[in-house]
């Protein structure tokens, strides 16, 4: 039988394309807020134990959408507050999977390609990566509980106004300019992808608490722009506004390599062109009113 996995988050971006793959293979409960809500954490908690799962998957984020009160607020403490609510139920499952970020090494010390033993030699600043931080820091304390650092995940159901590869797939559809605030290059992965390499994670037992999961390989917003206007063929302008680079975002992946021997990766050509199937099916739904101009 196959192994009994909890998916919190499951109509976020990871969250629903988790659920739409790995849903065909293995028995996915994705609960909706009235049935778990992880603000709270005796429901969490009686929840877990009357489940009784052999693997939880965390994709949730706190959002807006989640109350109807107009508070002044920081939703890292709250995503803070689902994490411990999980984690305080940690004897009600075998293992716990949730997506960390590169982060938590702390953006004003970011150094190319940051492998998991830097984590630690520098503490977050911004909230965002200091709520991660702490995340990480009582993974170390537990026995069942692995941190999934993400770099950059795309893919569809995501945030297109924001996220750049489906930014600027939209903006092209529509020869619109795609406009970069300021080149960078980042450590992308296909959603896809990563639905794959949590296959290995559900089947086996890691040997570390944390991991990178990334390509390993860099890649400018400049090119993956080129990208987009080739593989449309839309002769649209890429617009940068600011010259130069800002600080390389990317991870080393040796450690997950080790493990995961046959991972591999989707070319971003064939990732590109998947996206932009998606989005010309879906184009007539699109509010392109509200796009954002630059990322």
């Amino acid at each position: 039988m196959s192994q009994k996995i909890l998916l919190t988050g499951g109509n976020g971006f990871i969250g629903k394309n988790l659920y739409e793959i790995l849903s065909k293979e293995y028995r996915i409960y994705k609960p909706n807020r009235k049935e778990l809500n992880l603000l709270d954490s005796e429901n969490v908690q009686e929840y877990l134990k009357k489940n009784r799962f052999d693997i939880v998957i965390h994709t949730a984020k706190w959002s807006e959408k989640n109350t109807k009160k107009i508070v002044s607020y920081d939703p890292n403490n709250e995503n803070l507050r689902m994490f411990m609510g999980l984690e305080s139920g940690k004897e009600y499952y075998g293992k716990m999977y949730y997506f960390g970020s590169g982060a938590e090494y702390g953006s004003d010390h970011y150094t190319p390609y940051m492998e998991e033993s830097y984590f630690g030699r520098y503490m977050p600043r911004d909230s965002y990566g200091f709520s991660k931080f702490i995340m990480s820091k009582i993974c170390d304390t537990t026995n069942n509980i692995y941190d999934l650092r993400l770099f950059g995940v795309f893919g569809k159901y995501e945030e297109w106004k924001r996220r750049f590869i489906s930014n600027a797939i939209c903006n092209a559809l529509i020869n619109r300019h795609i406009t970069i605030q300021k080149n960078v290059f980042f450590d992308y992965i296909w959603v896809n992808d990563l639905a794959e390499i949590m296959k290995w994670f559900i089947h086996n037992d890691p040997i570390y608490k944390h991991y990178n999961i990334c390509r390993g390989e860099k890649i400018d917003l400049f090119s993956l722009a080129v990208l987009v206007r080739e593989i449309l063929n839309i002769d649209c302008e890429i617009e940068i506004k600011e010259k130069g680079f800002k600080t390389q975002y990317t991870g080393s992946n040796i450690r997950m390599k080790n493990e995961i021997k046959n991972i591999t990766f989707t070319s971003f050509e064939l990732a590109i062109k998947n996206l932009s199937d998606y989005y010309m099916k879906i184009i007539d739904t699109i509010a392109f009113n509200e796009m954002t101009e630059s990322l």
